[in-house]
């Protein structure tokens, strides 16, 4: 993968952001999002932030081999702390970490929030708790994706500015990917099941379980059945 060929789940990202957005992309993995974006026209100005010398090194490398050293900035930084007011950055990507750590790095700078537009997030795992997060925090999801690469499943979900409620079966399973009920999705959720069963039986098999999390295995147990069966 390179910023010239993306991966299916990368594709997937850039697909969201909007022409003529500035964007902070976080943990911006070589920079190879913001590279593509720019060299496509989508936007021209993008902060690629890392946490650790080494992976921005990395950045650094690849944006100079791509000549887009006046577009996509590198930056040293812990999360949102890699934006400054002057960059007047209107959408935010977080892609590739699990969710509730895009949860606590949104969460522990909000007031870097107040200008954004969009937020475009790839969480690998902790969808509920990204949703609920968001729900609570004035931000409505206006789309989601799913893709499938490399034995792996990618969710996306994409939020903006706005008050939303959503049922606990569209925090769990996604308002926008349950309604869509596409090959991607339900192959992830299968595999749940299959897995969440085999918790259940061994716990069930087991003379010392936890009584209170083998209910609540039962419970996440019954709750994608009764989704998969609809």
């Amino acid at each position: 993968m390179n910023s010239n060929n993306l991966s299916k789940r990368l594709k997937m990202v850039a697909g969201e952001v909007q022409k003529g957005a500035r964007i902070a992309d976080i943990g911006s993995d070589h920079a190879y999002l913001p590279i593509h974006l720019v060299k496509e026209g989508i936007i021209n100005f993008a902060i690629a932030g890392e946490v650790a010398k080494g992976p921005l090194s990395n950045s650094e490398f690849e944006i100079k081999d791509q000549n887009v050293q006046d577009s996509v900035i590198p930056r040293l930084g812990d999360g949102l702390d890699v934006i400054q007011d002057q960059d007047q950055i209107d959408t935010i990507v977080i892609a590739g970490m699990g969710g509730i750590l895009i949860q606590s790095i949104l969460d522990r700078n909000q007031g870097k929030l107040k200008n954004v537009k969009r937020l475009v997030l790839q969480p690998n795992v902790g969808e509920l708790e990204l949703r609920t997060w968001l729900q609570n925090n004035n931000f409505k999801i206006v789309n989601e994706k799913i893709v499938a690469e490399d034995r792996h499943i990618y969710e996306m979900i994409v939020a903006e500015p706005g008050n939303a409620s959503y049922s606990d079966a569209e925090l769990h399973f996604g308002p926008y990917l349950s309604a869509e009920r596409n090959t991607a999705y339900l192959s992830k959720w299968e595999r749940e099941l299959k897995r969440l069963l085999k918790v259940e039986n061994a716990m069930k098999n087991s003379n010392s379980h936890d009584s209170n999390r083998l209910k609540q295995v039962q419970e996440e147990v019954s709750r994608v059945q009764e989704m998969l069966s609809k």
